[in-house]
């Protein structure tokens, strides 16, 4: 049965690349003739600070004589300043395995006003190349030409699938706003797609009806004034949460088992775990040697991750085989978990496999079996009837003991290659991660304050926090920490406890802070000091996404400040506990004198790892009366 491979990479790419989306503009303007209203536009009218703006994208999908199915696309995009050149840049990929898909009659014009009149430069058709993405996706790349603040760029292509249940399923919403589009999708009798809409405003048209003398069905959707996607914190892939229109075929004879007796059978997935690798009979040697299987298990995984350094790629196969990845010491991750898993079966360990979509990527859907959102391989293995181990050699600061933090809470794919059985599993972790962070401060009567911190982070808060680090380096890792406060200095930063995975990460650092606001008589200041909650995340009325905290957190907080002296306490903020309704976060603060101390302590436990929508509005308000209570200031008076 044919599959929209197209999709995923498709839209996803042409997204963040400001150059997604298949509509259609109501008033037809033809390829190349333009409003001098659009090339005088200065801003978009519903997003004022918009670097550019889709006017109208056009797309009509219909069958070929020969069933196949051809989309065309004009789309038009009005450049507001230098920012919103990258729009320039256009990169349409599709799907080529077995010749499937292609991408053709492109035509791509600038348009600018020069002297008061319109000027038209064309894009060379030589300077439009096709490169090769991978084994299965190719990509038609090319830069508009002449291309400036004020200009408008105007693209018309066709899209061809020789597959007749491949149909074009699109998106309206992109990260630059969307004047209008439109969609208009043409089904001939015989084929039945259920249409999945995904939207948050309404369709200015909805509509669908058969057209006898063409012997079609005939859709039209329609949306305007579009918002640019905005990217949200804690959220998943863009194109899960982007407004859009699904064909699904009705009747398909795929499903999960399906696909997992295809994978097996494909050469770049289920041939590799056959495939022998250099040297590895001293490692099975070495393995069988262990008593038991959990020695077997940390033995074989720690090797191949420290042998095999991932390339930072996920893809649902090995693009040129396990045993050239492992000679290579280098390969993605499925390779490296493929290599894993061959090793733990010739060693007498029995393990399957979990196939999935990483969060960017998108998540694999129960009810839609596809190839497209497959694109990482793990390993399980079974510790007794009711517990498994879930591993990903791919991860330098994954362990063997735990389950990798980002494949929380997603559907993945179960595949038993012995037993060919796939099921859709879920994993959760009850388990908290913690973060402890101990401030040991003194203020003098000018208003400074000086003291060092210790923060402790265990489980999944110690293993982001490493990959966070690693990632941007030391400098931006420390000035995350100053959060932007120009008062406050670091010094003496240091981690320990690096090799021991077992033990929580420890961060030790000393601190000046100049207090604002302070005079002769009054010295104030907020304890809401390294907290490592950061800033509110939550400060938009609205939210596009669901929200996705992964897994579940505790942070404690304690704070010990030691009074100037001639200073007193005027003002200190109040014990108090908060609480979500349904008790899925909680906040907790203590607060009190001790030995000429203020001393306050905050806990906060986030029970709860994924909220919808229409939840949001109750987080939100959580969060913003949690923030107001961290930012309460304490009050020190001279006398």
């Amino acid at each position: 049965m044919a599959k929209p491979h197209h999709l995923k990479r498709f839209y996803l790419l042409l997204f963040l690349l400001y150059s997604s989306g298949i509509t259609l503009y109501a008033q037809k303007a033809a390829f190349g003739q333009i409003d001098t209203a659009d090339l005088k536009l200065t801003s978009c009218s519903f997003e004022k600070n918009a670097s550019a703006m889709v006017l109208f994208n056009t797309a009509k999908a219909s069958y070929t004589k020969y069933d196949g199915i051809d989309m065309e696309v004009h789309r038009r995009v009005k450049v507001f300043n230098e920012q919103g050149t990258v729009t320039a840049n256009v990169k349409l990929q599709y799907y080529s395995g077995g010749h499937n898909e292609d991408i053709k009659n492109i035509q791509v014009i600038s348009l600018n006003l020069v002297d008061g009149k319109i000027a038209i430069t064309p894009l060379d058709p030589k300077l439009i190349y096709v490169q090769k993405v991978d084994k299965t996706q190719k990509q038609v790349v090319f830069t508009a030409p002449a291309v400036k603040a004020g200009s408008v760029i105007d693209i018309k292509y066709t899209w061809h699938t020789s597959l007749s249940y491949n149909f074009p399923s699109w998106l309206f919403q992109e990260l630059i706003p969307t004047r209008y589009s439109e969609y208009q999708a043409e089904v001939k009798y015989g084929y039945s797609f259920n249409v999945i809409k995904k939207s948050t405003q309404p369709f200015v048209t909805d509509t669908a009806y058969l057209v006898k003398e063409q012997r079609l069905k005939r859709h039209v959707y329609a949306m305007s004034n579009i918002p640019g996607f905005k990217l949200e914190a804690y959220m998943g892939s863009v194109e899960d949460n982007l407004q859009g229109v699904y064909f699904k075929p009705a009747q398909s004879e795929m499903d999960w088992n399906m696909i997992g007796l295809r994978l097996l059978l494909t050469t770049d997935f289920g041939g590799q775990w056959n495939l022998p690798l250099k040297g590895e009979k001293d490692i099975i040697n070495e393995a069988k040697v262990l008593k038991t299987d959990e020695d077997k298990i940390a033995y074989i995984f720690n090797t191949v991750k420290n042998t095999v350094r991932w390339n930072e790629t996920d893809l649902a196969y090995s693009e040129k085989g396990i045993p050239a990845a492992w000679a290579l010491h280098t390969g993605n991750s499925t390779e490296i978990n493929l290599m894993l898993y061959r090793l733990l079966m010739q060693s007498g360990v029995k393990p399957t496999l979990l196939m999935l979509g990483t969060r960017d990527h998108g998540e694999i859907e129960f009810n839609n079996p596809s190839f497209d959102r497959l694109n990482k391989t793990v390993v399980r293995v079974p510790i007794d009837s009711l517990q498994y181990y879930v591993l990903d050699a791919s991860g330098k600061y994954n362990t063997y003991n735990s389950t990798p933090y980002d494949l929380l809470g997603i559907n993945m794919l179960t595949i038993d290659p012995d037993k060919k059985d796939f099921q859709i599993v879920k994993l959760k972790t009850a388990l908290p991660s913690t973060e402890i962070v101990l401030v040991d401060a003194s203020l003098n009567p000018t208003g400074k304050m000086d003291g060092s911190v210790q923060v402790a982070s265990s489980n999944y808060k110690r293993i982001s926090k490493l990959e966070v680090y690693d990632k941007i380096g030391e400098k931006k890792y420390l000035e995350a920490i100053k959060d932007d406060n120009n008062n406050l200095q670091l010094s003496d930063f240091k981690f320990s406890n690096l090799e021991a995975d077992t033990l929580p990460l420890r961060e030790d650092f000393n601190f000046k802070l100049e207090l604002t606001g302070s005079d002769d008589n009054y010295i104030y200041f907020s304890p809401n000091l390294f907290t490592g909650i950061g800033a509110n995340p939550f400060l938009s009325e609205s939210r596009l996404a669901d929200v996705d905290f992964i897994f579940p957190s505790t942070y404690s907080i304690n704070g010990n400040y030691k009074l100037p002296v001639g200073f007193k306490i005027d003002a200190l903020p109040k014990s108090t506990i908060l609480s979500m309704p349904d008790q899925s976060v909680t906040f907790k603060r203590t607060t009190g004198e001790n030995n000429g101390a203020v001393v306050i302590h905050y806990v906060i436990i986030f029970r709860k790892t994924k909220y919808t929508r229409d939840e949001y509005p109750a987080l939100r308000q959580f969060f913003k009366t949690m923030y107001e209570m961290l930012n309460e200031q304490v009050v020190l008076k001279k006398g």
